[in-house]
């Protein structure tokens, strides 16, 4: 184990990238990187990080935002849950802690939001704690070289890999330690196409003297994806037009969005504007349908979101339900919305 540090740690003061966070031992800009990097690659995460952190310098500032404001700002990042348990738990710091971080581990841990890998990233890069941060990369990296075929997905497959990694840590700057572990399977161990004929740990690697590189690191489950049908209202009269608040415990919570009616499968039109719930919005003695655009995907996680926007021109004002709030149409881009929305939105023509 001594090897497989020295050469890690020596390759990581060689090659790490420069990144903000790395310059500081801040706990609330390490927090806010490592929330803001789950489920995000580097150099779309730090174009974020860099807004979060001018915007909302300390944790107070985070905490004193409205949720619309953080919402706006974490546009386009996705997993919308992160920006909300991010302004939770910046103000329960600023109720509980003085705004000032906790620093023991069992108190981070507790923080929402906060996961195992997440706590133990804060406690040791902020404050020099030995809990080993053990993700996708570090699972990966140790799986190859140790030769770990349990699978990382498993109670039994973390009990190993949490057992090798709290004896690595040992004796190390257990910051420095698990950042140069994390970067070693971000850029030299990687998912795909390893560098392993440059690798400082080929010599003593098992999957690579083995031949089992793409076979390591092993995961048992499958992510199931279920599809769902989203059909957007886009509604015209002069400059205005209609957003609604998503206020359902649903994907995309308090983000906003156009008048949506979802169905079972990819409905034709005629049928749809059939519906009741539709006729209220287009209905012909009032409204013509511009345009309907072909059905398109975006994938989440566990959903596959089968999309298409329908523009409608009103001929005159109706009464738009009450959870529904009129817009101007310069005025649009002020609030937060869903990923697929913000595409349409950039997009050529859609707002006249």
């Amino acid at each position: 184990m001594d090897v497989f540090n020295s050469r890690i740690h020596q390759w990581y003061s060689l090659f790490k990238r420069d990144l903000p966070w790395r310059d500081t031992r801040d706990p609330y800009f390490i927090w806010l990187s490592e929330i803001i990097l789950q489920q995000t690659r580097i150099d779309q995460g730090l174009a974020y990080y860099q807004k979060f952190t001018e915007t909302f310098p300390t944790i107070t500032d985070l905490a004193n935002a409205s949720e619309d404001q953080i919402l706006k700002l974490w546009q386009g990042l996705g997993y919308y849950s992160r920006a909300r348990n991010l302004h939770f738990t910046a103000r329960c710091i600023r109720e509980h802690y003085n705004g000032e971080f906790p620093q023991q581990h069992h108190l981070i841990l507790s923080l929402k939001g906060v996961g195992e890998y997440t706590a133990a990233a804060i406690a040791s890069i902020s404050f020099n704690q030995a809990y080993p941060a053990i993700d996708g990369n570090v699972f990966r990296v140790l799986s190859r070289f140790f030769g770990i075929s349990e699978p990382i997905d498993t109670g039994p497959g973390k009990k190993i890999f949490s057992a090798i990694a709290k004896e690595l840590i040992k004796g190390t700057d257990p910051g420095m330690h698990n950042q140069a572990l994390m970067e070693f399977g971000a850029l030299q161990c990687t998912p795909q196409k390893p560098a392993c004929l440059k690798c400082p740990l080929q010599d003593q690697c098992f999957a690579f003297s083995a031949n089992k590189i793409a076979e390591l690191p092993v995961k048992l489950k499958k992510t199931m994806q279920r599809d769902r049908y989203f059909n957007y209202f886009v509604l015209f009269h002069g400059d205005k037009t209609w957003l609604k608040k998503r206020m359902e415990k649903d994907i995309w919570e308090n983000l906003f969005e156009f008048p949506m009616i979802e169905t079972s499968e990819a409905t034709s039109i005629e049928n749809l504007v059939a519906m009741p719930e539709v006729i209220q919005l287009v209905n012909p003695d009032f409204a013509v349908i511009k345009s309907v655009e072909n059905w398109k995907v975006h994938l989440l996680t566990h959903q596959r979101i089968n999309y298409r926007i329908i523009q409608v021109n009103l001929l005159q004002e109706i009464i738009m339900p009450l959870n529904m709030i009129e817009v101007n149409k310069k005025d649009i881009f002020n609030f937060a919305v869903p990923k697929l929305l913000e595409t349409y939105l950039t997009g050529d023509n859609c707002i006249e």
